[in-house]
Parts: structure tokens; sequence; C-alpha cells
């Protein structure tokens, strides 16, 4: 089967080279803001979509010389990425597009993978050929496999990265026989795995949260437009780059140690969209207790468990297991024992305690039990997975089984 991958490495260009990387990012800027407000005075009565504005960024770079500079492939991107974001407007995926401004991060994308040339040069390093800016010095060499589909150059906190997405052919993967297991993604602990207990997350944003503060109070103390101000929002995102990197490396590593060890992997199928909106309400309907749900809104996000179902869907597909999605509906609540349902149930935020056969344990310990039985409910899983899981667990099986039989 092909699998698509992306390699991200650091680029460390020349002074000349950034000067034209920066350049490029305000061509993608400019013609980006230029097309959104073309769409949104003109685009509903002429009918405007990115075949008839690429036919006028031939012209426009006929007459805008620093425009013409920038590589044309990379400069269509911005409309076919203007189109999707209409698209998806148009189907309630996300929002209205909105303008960019200058301190937002320069990302660009070459869309030709056969037009760049990606060699070493030393142990860990090597040079990345791109159309018009030639050979860039980069550091985290990796051997890639199979063919370039496109490159992705973007700024990140004033460091430059390129992400080489590429495309390779494995070996259909074996069918795993391995045990499945039951995901809880919680807060205190980011995951509660059936029969394997808890894992703590590295809570990367809420350690940060102090400095955080301290830097953007910096920033608002600073003058707008000065040195010392560039300097100070700087500081603000490295710390925020800083948290992104903990937080993705954790994920890595745990969905890595899931994907090894188990042929499928049962989520909770989590509107996480929806549970992080705001409770601030309106003017006329006022939301009730926003800072404490504003905490918790931060808390998920901080978890990454989007994140986490994307990366154990990708890495357990390729070994030949599979990732499945089960209704959350009150797996909080029910007991794994009896399925009896109940809020009383749930006694604390950590205590489960069943109001009806009296068990209790620890509250994720039980949700993550409660979805792996929804599967083998659902005809997704056979019973024998519960059965497995009960022996590598040491739990008794008849207690686990006696509401599937």
């Amino acid at each position: 089967m092909k699998i698509q991958k992306a390699h991200v490495v650091r680029l460390y260009p020349s002074l000349v080279q950034e000067e034209f990387l920066r350049q490029i990012g305000g061509g993608i800027r400019f013609l980006w803001n230029l097309a959104l407000e073309q769409r949104q005075t003109w685009g509903q009565r002429h009918g405007l979509n990115r075949f008839s504005q690429s036919k006028e960024l031939t012209q426009l770079r006929s007459e805008v010389d620093w425009l013409k500079a920038c590589p044309s492939q990379v400069l269509q991107q911005v409309l076919n990425d203007l189109e999707k974001a209409f698209r998806n407007f148009f189907a309630r995926r996300a929002g209205f597009p909105k303008f960019r401004k200058k301190p937002g991060g320069d990302s660009f994308r070459f869309p030709d993978g056969k037009s760049v040339l990606y060699e070493r040069l030393t142990g860990k390093g090597g040079r990345l050929k791109l159309p018009k800016l030639g050979s860039i010095r980069f550091r985290g060499w990796r051997d890639i496999p199979g063919q370039i589909r496109n490159v992705t150059v973007r700024c990140d906190a004033g460091q430059w990265f390129a992400a080489i997405q590429y495309e390779h052919e494995i070996a259909d993967p074996a069918v795993k026989v391995l045990p499945a297991a039951g995901i809880d993604r919680g807060i205190s602990a980011i995951i509660a795995v059936s029969g394997a207990g808890r894992t703590k997350g590295p809570n990367a944003y809420r350690k940060a949260l102090k400095k955080l503060r301290r830097a953007q109070r910096v920033v608002s103390r600073r003058q707008k437009g000065s040195q010392n101000r560039r300097k100070a929002v700087l500081r603000v995102a490295r710390l925020h780059q800083k948290v992104r990197r903990v937080r993705a490396d954790f994920l890595h590593k745990i969905s890595y140690g899931l994907a090894k060890n188990h042929g499928t992997l049962v989520f909770e199928a989590l509107k996480i969209r929806n549970m992080v909106r705001s409770a601030v309400g309106t003017v006329t309907e006022p939301g009730r207790h926003v800072r404490q749900k504003a905490g918790l809104n931060r808390s998920i996000l901080d978890q990454g468990w989007g994140m986490l179902r994307s990366f154990c869907g990708y890495k357990i597909a390729e070994r030949g297991g599979q990732c499945l999605d089960v209704s959350a509906r009150n797996t909080s609540r029910e007991c794994r024992v009896c399925r009896h349902v109940s809020a009383d149930n749930r006694v604390s935020q950590t205590r489960f305690f069943c109001v009806s056969c009296g068990h209790t344990e620890n509250a994720d310990d039980n949700a993550s039990v409660v979805i792996l039985k929804r599967a083998v409910d659902n005809g997704l899983l056979p019973v024998e997975a519960l059965r497995q899981h009960a022996r590598e667990a040491g739990i008794s099986v008849g207690s686990l089984l006696a509401s599937s039989q």
C-alpha cells in the first residue's frame, strides 16, 4: 500500500536567502489578501474562482516586479488554498477566511517535488535546493525512502523549517493478533488504557503559563512598531514553540507504544471542537461559569486529544492494526460490571462507585473498559477480544463478560 509522510528539517538560510524567503512570504500575504478582498467584493456577482483569478495573476506578475520574482507555482498554491478555505466555509467545516497580517509567520508550499533536490552533506546535515532559492543548508537528515511530493517552508518563532512530504509504497502488513484496548482520554490523566492503568500528560501549557503571562505583559508595555516589541513578541513565540514541541514529542512516544503493543485501539468519538467552545454567551443571554469553562477548555487543548487519535491512527495502520470509534455517551457513568448507567455513579473526578452493584474503582479505568465493551456490543470486535483483554489484564473473565454474553 502507498503511504504519505512528512519529514521536517531545520533550515539555515544565508542572509540573502532569508531576505528572499521573507519577500516570498510578503508576496503570499499580499496575494491572499488581494484575492480574498476581490472575492468578497465581486465574487458572487462575477462568479470568481481560482481559475479566473489565476489568469489575472499572470497579468499582475507582469506588472509588479517584486511579485514576479516569487516562484509562480508558490503563488498558484495561494489561490488553491483560498478556494479550499471557501469550500470548507460553505460546507460549515470552518469559519470565513480571514485576512493575513505581517506578524503571523510566513508559510508557503512548493508543489512540484521533482524540482526539489534533497541531499546529504554531513552526518546530520544536508542541503535542500528549491526553485529560485538555490541550495539551503539544513539539519535533521533522514533517508527519504520514496518520491518527494511537495515541500512546505514556514517560519516559526524566527526559525525556518521545511516539511518534505513524500510518498512510498510498503508491503501490506499482516493483520495483528495483539490484544485490543479501550482508550479513555482525560485531563488528570491523558489516557487510561483498559487493563493497563493510566498515564499522566506533560501539561506543557499549564507549566509554561506563568512565564507566558509574564512575557505577554512585557509585550503590552512595549511601543508598537519598536524593535524591543518585536523582541518581546519573539520571546512569547519561542515559549509557545517549546510548549508545542513538548506536547508533540510526548504524544508521538505514547502513540508509538500503543500501536506497537495492541492490534486494535478503541476511542470515544469525541467532538472536541464543540467541547472547547466558549461559554461567554451573548449580551442578552450571558453564559454561566465562564472562567471555569475557560479553564476546562485550556486543559482539554493542553492534552492534545485530537493529535493523539491522529497519531495512533496512522501508526497502528502501518503495523496491520486499526483504530475504532464508539459513542461517547455516558461512558463515564456506566458500570463496566452490571452496565447500570447513572449520574450518581460518578462520585468525583477520579472515583467511580456503582449505586446498583457496589463496584468501585478509578473512574478512568472503568470508562476504558466500557469503551472496549461497546466495540464488542456494536459488532466491531469479536467477543474473544474481551477474553484476551481479561487474561492480559488479570481481570475476572466472568465479571467482564457478564453483560456481553
